[in-house]
């Protein structure tokens, strides 16, 4: 029996856990624990950290795990390094299940830059309103900019304040809707998305409000991670399961 280790937090990783469930494989899905409240799943999951790749390796190997899918989010840089090389330590093999990237279509008014940090240093100018699409972990890095008035949609509520002097605070759940987003960002009178190159469909509603309300995005791109077998699909996954377990890997 396989037993196949999903590392998780993203919408694909739930939907690959409820289809092995419903295959009747074994997995566990595994939660960094940013998230208060994640969503109840049909397979068991463990919350927190392996202690790198060497405790990735070392976890992989007592739990005799046969397989492992990185279905972490596109910007989980550290998390995917550490998963291609615990797998090649321990001999386990890996696919990642990964959302295709955004791309900008007519009407969009985007600008790339290469990550975080050069984010920051592009909203050196007047004051505008923007909103910081990026999760609760880095708008802080934004105090350097602190003209800003800043629009925050979190998923829970921080136990702290966020440290930006003008801000607003939205808990909310996706997936967004272009309707939602849209009331959304004209409330707050948005001049600017901030936001990561993330893809999938649950996140991109705040693209398509900006496209139709004329609103500029400031687009980071997706960092560069460790060669790996990729798929965008759950089909192509289960397909990859079925096909190394009757190998005999």
């Amino acid at each position: 029996m396989p037993h196949l280790l999903i590392l998780g937090g993203t919408t694909e990783a739930s939907a690959l856990a409820a289809a092995v469930a419903a295959r009747g494989l074994r997995a566990t899905l595994s939660y960094a624990g940013r998230t208060a409240r994640p969503r109840p799943q049909p397979v068991p999951v463990r919350v927190g950290g392996f202690g790198g790749a060497e405790g990735l390796a070392a976890w992989l190997r007592a739990e005799r795990v046969t397989h492992v899918v990185d279905a972490t989010h596109p910007f989980a840089a550290r998390i995917s390094a550490n998963a291609v090389a615990a797998a090649r330590c321990a001999g386990v093999p890996l696919m990642a299940l990964t959302r295709p990237a955004w791309r900008a279509r007519s009407g969009d008014r985007w600008t790339h830059v290469a990550d975080l940090d050069a984010a920051v240093a592009a909203l050196d100018g007047p004051p505008r309103r923007v909103m910081l699409a990026l999760g609760r972990m880095h708008v802080e890095r934004f105090a350097a900019r602190p003209q800003h008035d800043y629009l925050l949609r979190f998923v829970d509520r921080p136990e702290h304040a966020p440290a930006l002097p003008h801000h607003r605070l939205v808990i909310d759940r996706g997936p967004f809707t272009e309707t939602g987003d849209r009331r959304l960002l004209v409330e707050h009178g948005t001049e600017l998305i901030v936001c990561k190159n993330a893809g999938g469909e649950g996140a991109a509603a705040k693209l398509t409000a900006a496209r139709g309300l004329g609103v500029p995005v400031l687009m980071i791109d997706r960092p560069a991670l460790p060669e790996r077998r990729t798929s965008d699909s759950v089909a192509a996954v289960l397909d990859w399961l079925a096909h190394s377990t009757d190998r005999g890997v």
